[in-house]
C-alpha cells in the first residue's frame, strides 16, 4: 500500500492532481445544496479547499501559486471575451454612475478600516490584511506586504497574511449574503429584472421591424433607393419592390415610381419617419408576392469577413442580394451599411437561389468552423494581458509602483480584443459553451488554490487569540460598504438588480461572487457591470492598501 500513501501524502504531480480533483468535486457538489433557499454554488470549492488544507492535504507552494494565478487569468479573460462587445455601449449608458458607486464602496471600506483601527487599537498593518481579505483583493495584500518591506525590511509582519486568511472566506460569503439580502428585502423578481435590463440595453423601439409601404410621396418619384436612403439621417433598408405585381430585388440603383410597394426593414421608432418620406402603409404582402426570391439565415463563419462593414463588402452590388437583419447575441439588428459583421453573426439574406449560393460561400455558414477553438488569439491575448498587468505605474507619495496585476491586465486585453481584435486578425470568438467551460474551470482552480493555501492556518487563527474578533472586523468591512451602496443604488437610483450584483462583485474584485451572480439568472448583466468597474477598482484597492500602510510609517 506504499503507492497509496505516496499518492496521498508525497509531493508529486499525481498527488496535486488528486487533491485538486477531490476538492473541486466535493465543493461543486456541496455548493448545489440549498439552505433557506440559497446555495453558495461554485464558491463552496473555497471551503472544500480550506478543509483539505486544514487536514494536511497540500501541494508544492509554487505549483499552487501557478494554478491559482492561471485559473484567475482564465476566468477574467473569459469574462472579458464574453462582455467585451457590449462593454463600451454599457459604459455610455450607465458606466459612469456604476464606477462612481464602486469608488464609494472602496472609500467606505477604507474609512471603516481606519475607524476600527483607531477605536480598537489594532495595528494598521494587521487591519490592512483583514481589509484585503474582507474585500477579497489579493493584489492589495501583495502591495501592502511590499510597502511594509520597504518601511521595515528587518521586521516582517505575519499578522497581515493571517488577517487576510481569516477574513477572506467570510468576505466571499458576505458579498453573496448581501446580494441575497437585497434580493429578499426588496422582493425582487429575477425574470422581471432580466426583461428590464434587456429592454434598457436594446429597447423595443430599436428592434428591426418589417413594413410594406405604397410609394405616394411625389418628392421621391424617379429617385434611386440610394438617393432616398440618404435623405434620412437614420438608416433603413428597402429590401424588395413590387411593381405592377412583379417583384424586384431592391438595389442601390433601383428607381422608385408612384404606387410601387416596397418592403422596408427599420427600427420600430423610425417607422413614422419612413412613412412620411415614402408614402402610406400597404396591405399587400410583398414577401408572399416575391415567389422567386427567397430569404435565408446565413452564419458568418469566414474569418476574413469578420470586422468588415456591409458597405465595404458590396454584397448587394456583387450578388444582387440584400442583408436586412443581423442576429447577434440574442438581439436582432437592422443591417445598415455601417454595421460590422462579427464571427457567429446570423444574417438574414434576401435574393434568388443562385445568388444565395455565392453569399453562402463568402460568409461561410459553417457551424463546424465556429466550434473550432481560436487558441492562437486567446493565448496572444493572455500574453498581452500579463504584460499589461505587469507594467509598474509610479504615483507620487506611493512607496512602491502599482500595477493592474494578473487579473486586471488580462481582463482589459480580453475586452479590447473581443471588440477590436479583427483589425489585427485576432479573432477570439468562442462559443457560449466553450466560454462557460473556461470560466468555470478557471474559477474552481482559483478557489481551490486559495482554500488549500489558507486551510492550514485558518482554523488555528480562528480559534485562538483574537481570530474571531478579526473575523468580526472583516465582516464589518465587507458588509457595511456594499450594503449601503447596494440599497442606495436600488432605492434611490433605481438600478437593475442584476447590475447591482455585478457592481458589488466588481467593487470587491471578487470573481466567486460574480460566479454566484451569474448563476442567478441567464443574463450578461452582472458580468457587464463587473467588467465596467473592475479595472478602476483594482487600481483603487491597491492604492488604498498602500496608503493605509503609509499611515504607520
Amino acid at each position: 500500500m506504499n503507492w497509496l500513501t505516496d499518492l496521498l501524502f508525497r509531493d508529486t504531480i499525481a498527488h496535486t492532481i488528486l487533491i485538486y480533483s477531490v476538492v473541486v468535486v466535493i465543493g461543486v457538489y456541496l455548493g448545489k445544496i440549498k439552505v433557506f433557499g440559497i446555495s453558495l454554488g461554485i464558491t463552496f470549492v473555497l471551503f472544500a479547499g480550506i478543509a483539505a488544507g486544514h487536514f494536511g492535504f497540500s501541494a508544492n507552494h509554487t505549483v499552487i501559486e501557478f494554478i491559482r494565478d492561471f485559473g484567475l487569468i482564465l476566468f477574467v479573460f473569459s469574462i472579458g471575451l464574453q462582455v467585451g462587445p457590449g462593454f463600451f455601449s454599457s459604459f455610455r449608458k450607465g458606466g459612469l454612475s456604476l464606477n462612481l458607486l464602486a469608488i464609494v464602496v472602496v472609500l467606505l471600506g477604507g474609512v471603516t478600516t481606519v475607524i476600527i483601527h483607531y477605536v480598537t487599537g489594532v495595528p494598521m498593518s494587521q487591519m490592512v490584511g483583514i481589509m484585503s481579505g474582507a474585500v477579497t483583493n489579493t493584489p492589495g495584500l501583495g502591495a501592502a506586504q511590499q510597502a511594509l518591506e520597504q518601511i521595515n525590511p528587518e521586521q516582517p509582519s505575519p499578522e497581515i497574511s493571517l488577517g487576510y486568511a481569516v477574513a477572506y472566506p467570510f468576505g466571499v460569503l458576505g458579498i453573496i449574503l448581501t446580494i441575497f439580502v437585497i434580493r429578499k428585502f426588496m422582493k425582487i423578481d429575477l425574470n422581471k429584472e432580466i426583461s428590464l435590463f434587456n429592454s434598457s440595453m436594446h429597447p423595443e423601439e430599436t428592434l428591426p421591424q418589417k413594413i410594406c409601404i405604397r410609394v405616394k410621396n411625389p418628392g421621391i418619384y424617379g429617385k434611386t433607393i440610394y438617393e432616398i436612403t440618404r435623405m434620412m439621417r437614420q438608416e433603413f433598408i428597402i429590401s424588395r419592390v413590387l411593381r405592377n405585381g412583379v417583384p424586384i430585388l431592391a438595389s442601390a440603383d433601383t428607381i422608385l415610381l408612384e404606387d410601387d410597394v416596397i418592403l422596408v426593414v427599420t427600427q420600430k421608432k423610425l417607422i413614422d419617419d419612413v412613412l412620411m418620406l415614402t408614402g402610406i402603409r400597404s396591405d399587400v404582402d410583398v414577401e408572399r408576392a416575391s415567389n422567386r426570391l427567397i430569404s435565408r439565415q446565413i452564419f458568418v463563419t469566414n474569418k476574413q469577413i469578420a470586422g468588415k462593414d456591409l458597405e465595404s463588402l458590396r454584397l448587394r452590388t456583387r450578388y444582387n442580394v440584400n442583408i436586412t437583419r443581423v442576429y447577434r447575441a440574442g438581439i436582432e439588428i437592422v443591417a445598415s451599411p455601417s454595421l460590422r459583421l462579427e464571427l457567429g453573426d446570423k444574417a438574414t439574406v434576401v435574393g434568388d437561389e443562385n445568388s444565395m449560393e455565392n453569399v453562402i460561400k463568402e460568409l461561410g455558414n459553417s457551424i463546424k468552423r465556429l466550434d473550432e477553438p481560436n487558441l492562437i488569439p486567446i493565448f496572444i491575448g493572455i500574453m498581452l494581458g500579463v504584460l499589461l498587468g505587469s507594467i509598474p505605474i509610479h504615483f507620487p507619495g506611493i512607496v512602491r509602483p502599482v500595477s493592474l496585476g494578473l487579473a486586471g491586465g488580462p481582463l482589459i486585453v480580453a475586452i479590447l480584443i473581443s471588440k477590436y481584435g479583427y483589425r489585427f486578425s485576432l479573432i477570439s470568438y468562442t462559443t457560449p459553451s466553450a466560454n462557460l467551460m473556461l470560466r468555470e474551470l478557471g474559477i474552481v482552480l482559483f478557489l481551490a488554490s486559495v482554500g488549500i493555501t489558507s486551510g492550514e492556518r485558518f482554523i488555528p487563527t480562528l480559534t485562538s487569540g483574537e481570530g474571531f474578533i478579526w473575523m468580526g472586523y472583516g465582516v464589518i468591512i465587507t458588509i457595511v460598504p456594499i450594503l449601503i451602496v447596494g440599497l442606495y443604488a436600488r432605492l434611490r437610483l433605481k438600478k437593475n438588480y442584476l447590475e447591482i450584483c455585478g457592481l458589488l462583485s466588481g467593487s470587491m474584485t471578487d470573481p466567486p461572487a460574480l460566479a454566484y451572480a451569474n448563476s442567478l439568472a441567464d443574463s450578461d448583466a452582472p458580468a457587464v457591470a463587473y467588467a465596467t468597474v473592475y479595472p478602476l477598482v483594482m487600481f483603487l484597492r491597491i492604492f488604498m492598501a498602500q496608503i493605509l500602510i503609509l499611515m504607520i510609517s
